[in-house]
């Protein structure tokens, strides 16, 4: 059901690029703007998750530095049969997390101070299971993909105000409608696409763990927190909020309807009725890799 819900919003997005270029009355603006979006983020794609480590100040750590928690990462990507992903500790005392990396070969997925502190063994592996299935669907490429027509639908109406029909019914005033409703529009689909994927993410996550109620104590644990305790990288850098598990930015300071997170309570719930329906006896537990010459469970 995720997947045909994020099918079906990703052609409500490419129908209502399509519409905005049909109605500017020609397909040279329409084609230069996406030629710039595409360009724009093709870029981002290949490099941001360099980009957004850097604006969180991530550091890449190993089993060495982070023994527990590398090897807690290690048996989940075992668990789900993927590469070993990049591990990174972000030192910040908000408990959250997100993934990155364009596909599951070229991967990170990171986790600040706070998480690793407050968070149990069990809690903790549900959250990078959440991560990791981010990646292992592929969701970087869907929201980039997204991005990118969202970024032409903005650049589309901008150029409405110079290269627009004036004559067609409206006049300026369906201009100016025009440059205003598209991008909003926009932004809306975009969004709804990025919670459906939250969704994903915990219904895989939770299968990846084994154990959907340790997601959920975490995610109800993380929000708690996270209503209180400030994340400066993230409030200076807001685009990249969609990215983390729970909205690092202040709930009040932000419009429910643009929010990129599905309601808490409700994924809660989603996972409440998966471990109702899940029996214990097919539940995969997190391999325990043999610890080499530990330095403090978390680095």
């Amino acid at each position: 059901m995720g997947y045909a819900k994020t099918a079906i919003l990703m052609a409500a997005m490419t129908a209502l690029f399509l519409g905005v270029g049909a109605l500017l009355g020609g397909r040279g603006g329409m084609m230069i703007a996406l030629v710039i979006a595409v360009g724009m983020n093709a870029f981002s794609y290949w490099n941001s998750d360099k980009a957004v480590l850097r604006m969180h100040n991530a550091r890449q750590v190993d089993e060495r530095t982070a023994p527990e928690y590398y090897r807690l990462v290690a048996g989940l990507a075992a668990n789900a049969g993927m590469p070993m992903p990049r591990v990174f500790i972000i030192d910040t005392d908000q408990p959250n997390a997100f993934a990155t990396g364009r596909n599951p070969e070229n991967a990170a997925v990171a986790a600040t101070t706070g998480l690793l502190q407050r968070l149990t063994r069990e809690e903790l592996a549900g959250v990078m299971a959440h991560e990791l299935a981010h990646v292992k669907n592929h969701d970087t490429l869907i929201m980039t993909i997204t991005a990118t027509f969202a970024g032409a639908i903005s650049m589309l109406a901008n150029f409405a105000m110079f290269f627009g029909n004036r004559d067609r019914p409206g006049g300026i005033f369906g201009t100016l409608a025009l440059m205003i409703l598209a991008p909003l529009a926009a932004a809306l689909v975009q969004m709804a696409i990025s919670r459906s994927r939250e969704y994903e993410a915990d219904r895989m996550g939770a299968e990846i763990c084994g154990h959907p109620l340790w997601l959920a104590g975490a995610l109800q644990k993380i929000e708690a927190f996270a209503l209180r305790i400030d994340n400066p990288a993230a409030e200076r850098n807001p685009a990249t909020a969609h990215m983390f598990i729970i909205n690092p930015l202040h709930a009040f300071a932000h419009d429910k309807l643009f929010s990129t997170h599905p309601k808490t309570a409700n994924r809660v719930a989603a996972l409440q009725a998966m471990a109702a329906g899940m029996p214990v006896a097919t539940r995969p537990s997190v391999p325990r890799v043999p610890p080499t010459k530990p330095r403090g469970p978390w680095g």
